[in-house]
């Protein structure tokens, strides 16, 4: 299991145990996202300063 799918286990498992009631389900898939991204940035799948145009050379 390589880290964007540990990443994206975790934030849901976190999801589910912070969450009761209505909202489960958007909270869980939002915590599941946060979770994908931050492991293929960890990964090195991700360039977040190519997403927000960091490094940008005029």
């Amino acid at each position: 299991m390589n880290a964007t799918q540990t990443g994206l286990l975790a934030g849901l498992v976190l999801g589910l145990a912070a969450t009761q009631g209505f909202t489960a389900f958007l909270v869980t898939l939002a915590l599941g996202i946060i979770g994908l991204v931050a492991g293929r940035v960890l990964d090195g799948e991700l360039d977040l300063g190519e997403l927000f145009g960091k490094g940008r050379d005029k």
